[in-house]
Protein backbone atom coordinates (compact mmCIF):
# COMPACT_ATOMS: atom_id res chain seq x y z
CA UNK A 1 0.00 0.00 0.00
CA UNK A 2 1.33 3.11 -0.95
CA UNK A 3 0.67 6.97 1.15
CA UNK A 4 -2.25 8.90 -1.38
CA UNK A 5 -0.67 11.92 -1.41
CA UNK A 6 -2.95 13.38 -4.18
CA UNK A 7 -6.00 13.09 -1.73
CA UNK A 8 -5.62 16.88 -0.24
CA UNK A 9 -4.66 17.82 -3.61
CA UNK A 10 -8.02 17.60 -5.99
CA UNK A 11 -9.69 19.85 -4.33
CA UNK A 12 -9.14 24.13 -4.45
CA UNK A 13 -10.59 24.98 -0.25
CA UNK A 14 -8.86 21.49 0.65
CA UNK A 15 -5.25 22.41 -0.91
CA UNK A 16 -5.70 26.05 0.77
CA UNK A 17 -7.01 24.15 4.43
CA UNK A 18 -3.65 22.11 4.51
CA UNK A 19 -1.31 24.97 2.70
CA UNK A 20 1.76 24.98 5.32
CA UNK A 21 2.99 28.66 4.30
CA UNK A 22 0.99 31.24 4.01
CA UNK A 23 2.40 34.51 2.53
CA UNK A 24 0.64 38.40 3.72
CA UNK A 25 0.47 42.25 3.34
CA UNK A 26 1.83 42.14 6.69
CA UNK A 27 4.85 40.38 5.71
CA UNK A 28 6.52 43.18 4.05
CA UNK A 29 8.47 46.49 3.71
CA UNK A 30 8.69 48.69 0.94
CA UNK A 31 11.90 50.25 0.40
CA UNK A 32 11.56 54.08 -0.78
CA UNK A 33 14.29 56.12 -2.72
CA UNK A 34 14.56 60.00 -1.64
CA UNK A 35 15.62 63.09 -3.27
CA UNK A 36 15.41 66.76 -2.71
CA UNK A 37 12.85 69.14 -5.30
CA UNK A 38 9.17 68.84 -5.71
CA UNK A 39 7.20 66.83 -7.84
CA UNK A 40 10.16 64.71 -8.66
CA UNK A 41 9.22 60.86 -9.63
CA UNK A 42 11.28 59.74 -12.36
CA UNK A 43 11.60 55.89 -13.23
CA UNK A 44 14.61 54.01 -12.94
CA UNK A 45 15.48 52.53 -16.31
CA UNK A 46 17.14 48.61 -14.75
CA UNK A 47 14.03 48.30 -12.36
CA UNK A 48 10.61 49.01 -13.76
CA UNK A 49 7.95 50.48 -11.28
CA UNK A 50 10.69 51.42 -9.08
CA UNK A 51 10.97 55.51 -8.43
CA UNK A 52 13.54 58.26 -7.11
CA UNK A 53 10.96 60.59 -5.57
CA UNK A 54 10.71 63.78 -3.35
CA UNK A 55 9.42 64.14 -0.89
CA UNK A 56 6.22 65.17 -1.38
CA UNK A 57 5.88 62.25 -4.25
CA UNK A 58 7.00 60.04 -1.20
CA UNK A 59 4.16 61.06 0.99
CA UNK A 60 1.67 60.24 -1.96
CA UNK A 61 3.36 57.14 -2.51
CA UNK A 62 2.78 56.31 1.35
CA UNK A 63 -1.11 56.81 0.77
CA UNK A 64 -1.11 54.14 -1.92
CA UNK A 65 0.54 52.06 0.17
CA UNK A 66 -1.75 52.47 2.99
CA UNK A 67 -4.64 51.71 0.58
CA UNK A 68 -2.95 48.72 -0.37
CA UNK A 69 -2.69 47.38 3.89
CA UNK A 70 1.09 48.31 3.57
CA UNK A 71 2.43 50.28 6.32
CA UNK A 72 6.62 49.72 6.50
CA UNK A 73 8.86 51.59 4.29
CA UNK A 74 12.55 51.88 4.74
CA UNK A 75 13.97 55.01 3.33
CA UNK A 76 17.67 55.55 1.44
CA UNK A 77 18.27 58.90 -0.16
CA UNK A 78 20.57 60.69 -2.78
CA UNK A 79 21.26 63.45 -1.39
CA UNK A 80 22.77 67.07 -3.84
CA UNK A 81 26.28 67.12 -2.59
CA UNK A 82 28.25 64.04 -1.67
CA UNK A 83 31.57 64.63 0.42
CA UNK A 84 34.57 62.40 1.84
CA UNK A 85 32.36 61.80 5.03
CA UNK A 86 28.96 61.28 3.48
CA UNK A 87 28.07 64.98 5.60
CA UNK A 88 24.63 64.55 4.46
CA UNK A 89 23.53 61.93 6.78
CA UNK A 90 25.15 63.65 9.63
CA UNK A 91 23.03 66.73 9.43
CA UNK A 92 19.55 67.28 10.75
CA UNK A 93 18.54 68.54 7.52
CA UNK A 94 19.65 65.96 5.36
CA UNK A 95 17.41 64.38 2.54
CA UNK A 96 16.99 61.56 5.32
CA UNK A 97 16.22 63.28 8.52
CA UNK A 98 14.03 65.88 6.49
CA UNK A 99 11.96 63.38 4.49
CA UNK A 100 11.41 61.16 8.19
CA UNK A 101 9.77 64.37 9.74
CA UNK A 102 7.93 65.38 6.81
CA UNK A 103 6.42 61.92 6.34
CA UNK A 104 5.84 61.01 9.68
CA UNK A 105 3.77 64.56 9.98
CA UNK A 106 1.31 63.18 7.19
CA UNK A 107 1.12 59.87 8.30
CA UNK A 108 2.17 59.52 11.72
CA UNK A 109 0.98 55.46 11.61
CA UNK A 110 3.23 54.84 8.86
CA UNK A 111 6.01 52.70 10.22
CA UNK A 112 9.29 54.29 9.10
CA UNK A 113 12.47 52.27 8.83
CA UNK A 114 15.54 53.84 8.03
CA UNK A 115 19.30 52.55 6.08
CA UNK A 116 22.00 53.59 7.85
CA UNK A 117 25.01 53.79 5.78
CA UNK A 118 26.93 56.11 3.55
CA UNK A 119 27.33 54.83 0.73
CA UNK A 120 24.77 56.93 -0.72
CA UNK A 121 26.47 60.08 0.82
CA UNK A 122 29.99 59.67 0.01
CA UNK A 123 32.05 60.96 -3.13
CA UNK A 124 33.37 57.20 -3.61
CA UNK A 125 30.29 55.60 -3.09
CA UNK A 126 32.02 53.46 -0.02
CA UNK A 127 29.82 52.38 3.66
CA UNK A 128 31.90 54.85 5.49
CA UNK A 129 35.20 56.74 6.11
CA UNK A 130 37.83 55.41 3.86
CA UNK A 131 41.45 53.61 5.31
CA UNK A 132 43.88 55.84 2.88
CA UNK A 133 46.94 53.56 3.60
CA UNK A 134 44.77 50.76 2.81
CA UNK A 135 42.09 51.89 0.30
CA UNK A 136 39.29 50.30 2.72
CA UNK A 137 36.77 51.97 5.40
CA UNK A 138 38.11 52.34 8.27
CA UNK A 139 36.02 50.33 10.43
CA UNK A 140 36.51 52.37 13.87
CA UNK A 141 36.36 55.75 12.72
CA UNK A 142 33.01 54.62 10.52
CA UNK A 143 30.92 53.32 13.84
CA UNK A 144 31.90 56.70 15.52
CA UNK A 145 29.63 58.65 12.77
CA UNK A 146 27.39 55.68 12.50
CA UNK A 147 26.25 56.52 16.13
CA UNK A 148 25.64 60.07 15.19
CA UNK A 149 23.77 59.67 11.86
CA UNK A 150 21.40 57.22 14.76
CA UNK A 151 21.00 59.82 16.43
CA UNK A 152 19.72 61.97 14.01
CA UNK A 153 16.98 59.08 12.22
CA UNK A 154 15.87 58.48 16.12
CA UNK A 155 15.06 62.55 16.54
CA UNK A 156 13.50 62.75 13.03
CA UNK A 157 11.17 60.06 13.86
CA UNK A 158 12.67 57.04 13.05
CA UNK A 159 10.54 54.31 13.95
CA UNK A 160 13.31 51.04 13.26
CA UNK A 161 17.08 51.99 12.02
CA UNK A 162 18.96 49.00 9.89
CA UNK A 163 22.33 49.47 9.94
CA UNK A 164 23.34 47.94 6.07
CA UNK A 165 27.42 48.44 6.18
CA UNK A 166 28.65 45.84 7.80
CA UNK A 167 31.24 47.28 10.25
CA UNK A 168 32.26 44.74 12.49
CA UNK A 169 30.87 46.08 15.91
CA UNK A 170 28.15 48.19 14.71
CA UNK A 171 25.09 46.77 16.33
CA UNK A 172 27.14 47.23 20.11
CA UNK A 173 27.89 50.53 18.83
CA UNK A 174 24.64 51.71 17.92
CA UNK A 175 22.63 50.44 21.23
CA UNK A 176 24.91 51.83 23.12
CA UNK A 177 24.71 55.24 21.26
CA UNK A 178 20.64 55.25 21.46
CA UNK A 179 20.23 54.48 24.59
CA UNK A 180 22.96 56.92 26.24
CA UNK A 181 20.53 59.25 24.36
CA UNK A 182 17.23 57.92 25.48
CA UNK A 183 16.14 56.03 22.99
CA UNK A 184 15.93 52.94 24.81
CA UNK A 185 12.89 51.46 23.11
CA UNK A 186 14.05 51.91 19.12
CA UNK A 187 14.79 48.66 17.63
CA UNK A 188 17.46 47.86 15.04
CA UNK A 189 17.57 45.55 12.34
CA UNK A 190 20.43 44.09 11.50
CA UNK A 191 21.46 43.84 8.11
CA UNK A 192 23.76 40.68 9.45
CA UNK A 193 24.34 38.70 6.79
CA UNK A 194 24.69 40.42 3.65
CA UNK A 195 27.07 39.12 0.78
CA UNK A 196 29.01 41.06 -1.54
CA UNK A 197 26.55 40.36 -4.31
CA UNK A 198 26.51 40.49 -7.80
CA UNK A 199 22.31 40.73 -7.46
CA UNK A 200 22.81 44.91 -5.94
CA UNK A 201 23.66 46.44 -9.59
CA UNK A 202 20.37 48.30 -10.31
CA UNK A 203 20.56 49.06 -6.80
CA UNK A 204 23.37 51.66 -7.61
CA UNK A 205 21.46 52.94 -10.50
CA UNK A 206 18.84 54.25 -8.20
CA UNK A 207 20.99 55.18 -4.99
CA UNK A 208 23.64 56.81 -7.18
CA UNK A 209 26.45 54.48 -4.95
CA UNK A 210 28.63 52.41 -6.87
CA UNK A 211 32.09 52.85 -5.74
CA UNK A 212 34.33 54.85 -7.37
CA UNK A 213 37.30 52.91 -6.59
CA UNK A 214 37.29 48.82 -5.79
CA UNK A 215 34.40 47.35 -4.18
CA UNK A 216 32.68 46.10 -0.69
CA UNK A 217 34.23 42.42 -0.78
CA UNK A 218 36.69 43.97 2.43
CA UNK A 219 33.58 44.19 4.47
CA UNK A 220 31.00 42.34 3.04
CA UNK A 221 30.58 38.61 3.14
CA UNK A 222 32.15 36.07 0.78
CA UNK A 223 28.94 34.15 -0.87
CA UNK A 224 30.83 31.09 -0.34
CA UNK A 225 30.70 31.12 3.21
CA UNK A 226 28.47 29.59 5.18
CA UNK A 227 29.30 28.71 8.58
CA UNK A 228 30.79 33.03 8.39
CA UNK A 229 27.75 34.02 7.62
CA UNK A 230 25.49 31.73 10.26
CA UNK A 231 28.12 33.30 12.81
CA UNK A 232 27.62 37.07 11.94
CA UNK A 233 24.46 36.76 12.71
CA UNK A 234 24.43 35.19 15.87
CA UNK A 235 27.40 37.87 16.59
CA UNK A 236 24.47 40.68 15.93
CA UNK A 237 22.28 38.90 18.48
CA UNK A 238 24.67 38.54 21.14
CA UNK A 239 25.16 42.54 20.17
CA UNK A 240 21.40 43.36 20.79
CA UNK A 241 19.53 43.45 17.38
CA UNK A 242 16.54 43.05 17.27
CA UNK A 243 15.64 41.86 13.77
CA UNK A 244 17.90 40.08 11.95
CA UNK A 245 18.11 39.66 7.62
CA UNK A 246 19.84 37.83 4.72
CA UNK A 247 20.88 39.84 1.95
CA UNK A 248 20.59 38.80 -0.77
CA UNK A 249 17.49 36.26 -0.57
CA UNK A 250 17.24 34.34 -3.78
CA UNK A 251 20.51 32.69 -4.18
CA UNK A 252 20.59 32.21 -0.41
CA UNK A 253 17.83 30.33 1.06
CA UNK A 254 19.42 27.43 2.43
CA UNK A 255 21.43 30.72 4.72
CA UNK A 256 17.88 31.84 5.57
CA UNK A 257 16.91 28.03 6.83
CA UNK A 258 19.96 28.10 9.07
CA UNK A 259 20.30 30.89 10.39
CA UNK A 260 16.50 30.74 11.44
CA UNK A 261 17.47 27.39 13.14
CA UNK A 262 20.06 28.70 15.11
CA UNK A 263 18.31 31.83 16.82
CA UNK A 264 15.20 32.78 18.24
CA UNK A 265 14.96 36.66 16.66
CA UNK A 266 12.42 37.62 13.77
CA UNK A 267 14.61 36.90 10.58
CA UNK A 268 14.24 39.48 7.52
CA UNK A 269 15.25 38.96 3.96
CA UNK A 270 16.30 41.27 1.49
CA UNK A 271 14.32 41.22 -2.23
CA UNK A 272 16.74 43.13 -3.78
CA UNK A 273 17.43 45.10 -6.82
CA UNK A 274 18.69 42.44 -9.49
CA UNK A 275 16.10 39.92 -8.22
CA UNK A 276 13.88 42.21 -8.93
CA UNK A 277 14.59 43.00 -12.42
CA UNK A 278 15.47 39.49 -13.70
CA UNK A 279 11.67 38.89 -13.06
CA UNK A 280 10.46 42.35 -14.38
CA UNK A 281 12.39 41.64 -17.12
CA UNK A 282 11.34 37.98 -17.93
CA UNK A 283 8.19 38.83 -17.41
CA UNK A 284 8.24 42.02 -19.76
CA UNK A 285 9.00 39.56 -22.37
CA UNK A 286 6.60 37.08 -21.87
CA UNK A 287 9.47 34.47 -20.62
CA UNK A 288 7.50 33.45 -17.61
CA UNK A 289 4.25 34.21 -15.97
CA UNK A 290 4.91 36.95 -14.15
CA UNK A 291 2.20 37.09 -11.13
CA UNK A 292 2.52 33.43 -10.46
CA UNK A 293 6.38 33.61 -10.45
CA UNK A 294 6.67 36.42 -8.33
CA UNK A 295 4.05 34.62 -5.40
CA UNK A 296 6.03 31.75 -5.96
CA UNK A 297 9.13 33.60 -4.81
CA UNK A 298 7.55 35.17 -2.33
CA UNK A 299 6.53 31.66 -0.97
CA UNK A 300 10.27 30.44 -1.39
CA UNK A 301 10.86 33.07 1.58
CA UNK A 302 8.36 32.45 3.66
CA UNK A 303 9.09 28.57 3.35
CA UNK A 304 12.81 29.41 4.45
CA UNK A 305 12.15 30.99 7.52
CA UNK A 306 11.43 34.82 6.72
CA UNK A 307 9.07 36.80 9.00
CA UNK A 308 9.81 40.00 6.76
CA UNK A 309 10.17 40.54 3.66
CA UNK A 310 11.83 44.07 2.07
CA UNK A 311 10.91 43.80 -1.56
CA UNK A 312 10.34 46.00 -4.68
CA UNK A 313 7.20 43.72 -5.14
CA UNK A 314 5.43 44.49 -2.34
CA UNK A 315 2.71 46.69 -3.62
CA UNK A 316 2.20 43.72 -6.79
CA UNK A 317 1.88 41.20 -4.16
CA UNK A 318 -0.71 43.30 -2.31
CA UNK A 319 -2.35 43.59 -5.33
CA UNK A 320 -2.20 39.54 -5.96
CA UNK A 321 -3.59 39.20 -2.69
CA UNK A 322 -6.74 41.47 -2.79
CA UNK A 323 -7.52 39.43 -6.10
CA UNK A 324 -7.60 36.13 -4.42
Amino acid sequence: MFQRFRRTRLKKYLRALVRETHVSVDDFIYPLFIRSGEGIKTEVASMPGVYQMSIDEAIKECEELKALGIYAIILFGIPDVKDSIGSDALCEHGIIATALREIKKVHPDMFVVTDLCFCEYTDHGHCGIIDEVHKTVNNDATLEISGEQAIIHAKAGADMIAPSGMMDGIIATLRSYLDEAGFHDLPIMAYSTKFASGYYGPFRDVAQSTPSFGDRTSYQMDPANRREAIAESIADEKQGADILMVKPALAYLDIVREIKENTTLPLAVYNVSGEYAMLKFAGMNDLIDYKRVVMETMVAFKRAGADIIISYHAKEVAKMLQNG
